[in-house]
Order: C-alpha cells, then sequence, then structure tokens
C-alpha cells in the first residue's frame, strides 16, 4: 500500500510513504520510465524494500519495519556532469552528520570500522548537465542481527543498545541533505567538497589497502571533485582510484 505522508519542515515537493517494495531506487526508475513527472524533490521510503540494491550487484539486507531506507529525485541542472560526485557528498555528509559516522569513501557511512549506511546514485544525464538524480540511502537504525555475508554492518541500536524513532533519523537526514543542495545550487559545491574531506574515515594515518598489484600500506592524500581517490604510499607515490578500483582492509 502507497500513501502520501506530510514531511515538515522540510521542503519536500512530493513524499511517498510504501508499507513494501522491492526496491524504491527501482519504484523511483519505473516511474520515470512511464513519463510520470517527479517533482524537485520528490522522496519514496518503505517499511520494508524485498529486494534493496546495493552497489554494483550488492542487496542491501533490512528487517521490515526497523531500518530506513528511501530515494531522493532530484533534477540538479545546476551542475555540470563533472560535478556529480557532489550530490554523493551531500547525502553521505547528510547521513554521517545525522547518525555520528563518518564518510568511508565514496559513500558508505562508518562507526569505527562498522557499516551503518549505504547509498546508490544513478544520474541522468543531458549534454553537459544532470537531468536527473536518483538517491537511494539505507540506513541500519533497530535491527539487532544480521544474517546475510556482510563482513562488518552494524546498527545504531547495537551501538547503544536503544530504540530509535526512524521518521525522526529520515526527517533528520533529508532536512540536513536539502539544505546541502541548496548550498550547491548557491555555488558552494567546494564549501561541500571541503566538508566531505574533513569527515573523511580514515582521513589520517596509514592503513591497509588493496588494488590489483596487492597489498599495500598508505594515507589519503585527497579525494579529487570528481569523486577519484588519491593515495599516498609510504614510499611517497599517489596513486588515483575509481570507485571498486581499491579495497579498504580492515582486518
Amino acid at each position: 500500500m502507497e500513501r502520501e505522508k506530510e514531511l515538515n519542515p522540510i521542503s519536500v515537493v512530493r513524499r511517498l510513504h510504501l508499507d513494501s517494495i522491492d526496491s524504491t531506487n527501482s519504484l523511483v526508475r519505473r516511474m520515470l520510465d512511464e513519463g510520470e513527472v517527479l517533482h524537485e524533490l520528490t522522496l519514496v521510503d518503505a517499511d520494508e524494500q524485498t529486494a534493496g540494491r546495493g552497489q554494483r550487484t550488492n542487496v542491501w539486507e533490512s528487517e521490515a519495519g526497523r531500518n530506513v531506507q528511501f530515494s531522493l529525485v532530484c533534477h540538479p541542472h545546476f551542475l555540470a556532469v563533472t560535478e556529480q560526485f557532489a550530490l554523493s557528498e551531500a547525502i553521505a555528509l547528510a547521513v554521517a552528520e545525522t547518525v555520528g559516522g563518518e564518510v568511508k569513501w565514496p559513500n558508505d557511512i562508518y562507526v569505527g570500522d562498522c557499516k551503518i549506511s549505504g547509498t546508490l546514485i544513478e544520474c541522468d544525464l543531458s549534454g553537459s548537465r544532470i537531468e536527473t538524480c536518483i538517491i537511494g540511502t539505507g540506513i541500519n537504525v533497530n535491527q539487532r542481527e544480521f544474517r546475510s555475508d556482510a563482513p562488518n554492518p552494524v546498527s545504531l541500536a547495537q551501538l547503544t543498545d536503544r530504540e530509535y524513532d526512524r521518521e525522526e533519523i529520515l526527517q533528520a537526514v533529508v532536512e540536513r541533505f536539502v539544505a546541502l543542495y541548496e548550498l550547491l545550487r548557491e555555488g558552494g559545491a567546494e564549501t561541500v567538497h571541503r566538508m566531505y574531506c574533513q569527515n573523511l574515515y580514515r582521513r589520517e594515518g596509514w592503513h591497509r589497502y588493496e588494488d590489483s598489484d596487492g597489498r599495500f600500506e598508505a594515507e589519503i592524500f585527497d579525494v579529487e571533485p570528481t569523486g577519484h581517490l588519491l593515495l599516498r604510499r609510504r614510499d611517497g607515490q599517489v596513486s588515483r582510484y575509481a570507485f571498486k578500483e581499491v579495497t579498504f582492509l580492515t582486518a
């Protein structure tokens, strides 16, 4: 069942809440493909996702009614194609600030060495501009047990041994994202990028990584506005990575 719900005082034009859906991102994609006009900003959230999507072919595990899962639709025509990573930075910051975590490049949220949130972003481009962006985010809130083979999930309830109001978490994340989105609209991409870099997981010190050539130690040198990660090895060599080209090792 789907129903409209109020989300105040956030400036979301429309909110569509569902009891259960395969994936909020998949639903939004179907709606767009069928020609439905989704205004800016449109929020689609669900109590349960039966086939929540992670990056690539990954599946997002979530118990019904225990976590927060949503998709935001925006039409950031003011951003060039080369600036689309700014949207990833904005949602990552919004979630990290809400749950008290850090941003593991590119947009996972970690508390310690455990993952509490993930985001999948799909952008439709028109020439040199971004036509539509679907931002799908899952946050582990009240789930106490994870049964998938994901290596390091954690929830707010596990961290603090108490239950949370999922609606309050959703409100806080969307409110913060809207503020950052408006900052991007006003030309504040550099400010958002600086905040993102300041909130990075492993932003200081030497840590272990692995790429196609093997394992190594490095420190985060920078994240480019395009989203590429720069790691500096102990011998001074700086390597540049796109998403999925390097693995953060925790064990």
